[in-house]
């Protein structure tokens, strides 16, 4: 009788055992996607290949956007966009690093920012990697104004310096790209404004903390850039060129013009957050990937025409 008790409780011991066993992390809520290649095995690489050469790199930051958006906004933002390019075309989406250039938010806790050339120079290698495995074809995605030169040298090197052929990811799209929700001409609303936080919204709706969003604030500018600050709100060229170049600056620069500097939130804009929807997000969305899609069907027909000859 002892003995099959003790056999039924080492039965009951193991079963139990194994349940403990057979769980899994309870923090991993990921799907596989198509086309994402830290997904990816080796077997599905080479038979994406068969179909198609062509990458898109999304190039974002680890930098402060406020109370209310994570600090990845950019690099988050920008990924879930290519995602969503590749659920349409068969195109590569290949993020390399998640930091990119951010001097002038280092003010505020958690930022991350590196130099031009490290970044410049870590997708160089990635690129050449790919290229190296038969990967010709590359659109590179500026998720981060403060990495616009950066995005740009890295096209005009890939084509200078390797036989692969890069173009930017908001150049190419821009004649395909029907804007119709346009709200410029109006207030400041640019930083963690509804226009950001909106796609946000859309792209990764939780890691929004809508409720978080703090006032908006004048911005703090020394008085000249305060006196450009109506122009540059209507995309006046000049005036945005000089407010830019000047403006968003690290703090060391001696111009006044870093986040901190110019705003106790972190926000750029005299629009509340609280204001952004999931609509206004899903419609600048929708609109970008189908401007995208545009752009790859037509580069296909000609890298068609270009193999035929």
């Amino acid at each position: 009788m002892h003995k099959e008790i003790h056999s039924y409780t080492l039965i009951l011991l193991s079963l139990l055992i194994g349940d403990l066993t057979a769980q899994t992390n309870p923090l991993w809520n990921e799907q596989k996607i198509k086309n994402y290649l830290p997904h990816m095995t080796v077997p599905e690489v080479k038979d994406f290949l068969t179909k198609s050469d062509l990458v898109i790199i999304p190039i974002g930051a680890l930098e402060q956007h406020g109370a209310h958006l994570p600090i990845g906004t950019d690099i988050i933002n920008g990924i879930e966009r290519c995602k969503l390019i590749a659920q349409e075309r068969d195109i590569l989406v290949a993020p390399i690093m998640m930091v990119g250039q951010s001097p002038y938010h280092m003010g505020f806790a958690g930022t991350i920012s590196l130099s031009a050339h490290l970044i410049l120079q870590v997708h160089m290698e990635a690129v050449k990697s790919l290229i190296a495995h038969g990967f010709n074809r590359f659109i590179i995605m500026n998720a981060h104004g403060g990495n616009r030169a950066i995005s740009t040298l890295l096209v005009d090197q890939i084509n200078q310096t390797t036989g692969g052929v890069a173009v930017s990811f908001s150049q190419a799209i821009q004649p395909f790209n029907k804007v119709t929700n346009n709200t410029r001409g109006k207030v400041l609303d640019r930083h963690a404004g509804t226009g950001e936080t909106s796609n946000s919204l859309y792209l990764m709706p939780a890691l929004v903390q809508l409720e978080k969003a703090l006032p908006p604030t004048t911005l703090n500018l020394p008085e000249h850039l305060k006196l450009m600050l109506p122009e540059v709100i209507n995309e006046e060229p000049t005036a945005k060129m000089l407010f830019l170049a000047e403006g968003l600056k690290a703090e060391e620069t001696g111009k006044s013009t870093s986040s901190a500097e110019m705003s106790s939130s972190g926000v750029w804009g005299e629009r509340d957050p609280k204001e952004s929807t999931v609509e206004r997000g899903r419609e600048a969305t929708e609109q970008m990937v189908q401007a995208a899609v545009r752009f790859i069907d037509k580069w296909n027909a000609l890298a068609s025409a270009k193999i035929g000859q």
